[in-house]
């Protein structure tokens, strides 16, 4: 007798504490993928693909939306029209990617709109000081070693 079919767990939803994109700002379409399947590879749309209105998204700030812009794994999949296409076809169900694919695109949101840490400047040390100025004065005899010698005459 045949196990029945259980639901897949929720492997890839996090809980991402920050701006969750809503379902209706974004449009999934399906397609076949390459990969792990076996004899359904070539039968069942399993990739997912999300495509994003960014540029008309209610969701982000004018600020935010230029951070998204400025950070490369977002700014490099945005086209022309002001869309972000993310894919998934990594996993063997159609449920899985698709819960990937949006899992990977709140992720990606929310590290975009985070601010960057400023630096804070620091001397160097003495110790570290010595250490260079060891390495600089090993570097210069090796480099007069190499050089040709003059003869006074």
């Amino acid at each position: 007798m045949r196990k029945p079919r259980t639901k897949f767990k929720r492997r890839y939803a996090e809980d991402v504490p920050g701006i969750v994109i809503p379902e209706a700002e974004y449009t999934l379409t399906f397609a076949r993928s390459g990969g792990k399947g076996g004899q359904n590879v070539n039968k069942v749309e399993t990739k997912v693909v999300l495509t994003w209105d960014f540029e008309g998204s209610a969701t982000l700030s004018e600020e935010e939306k230029e951070r998204v812009r400025s950070y490369p794994p977002l700014g490099n999949r945005l086209n022309y029209e002001g869309k972000i296409i993310l894919t998934a076809e990594s996993e063997r169900t159609q449920g899985l990617n698709r819960e990937l694919v949006v899992a990977k695109l709140n992720r990606f949101v929310n590290e975009a709109v985070k601010p960057v840490k400023g630096r804070i400047e620091t001397r160097p040390s003495r110790s570290a000081k010595e250490v260079r100025i060891k390495e600089k004065k090993l570097v210069s005899t090796k480099k007069r070693s190499r050089q040709k010698i003059q003869h006074e005459e």
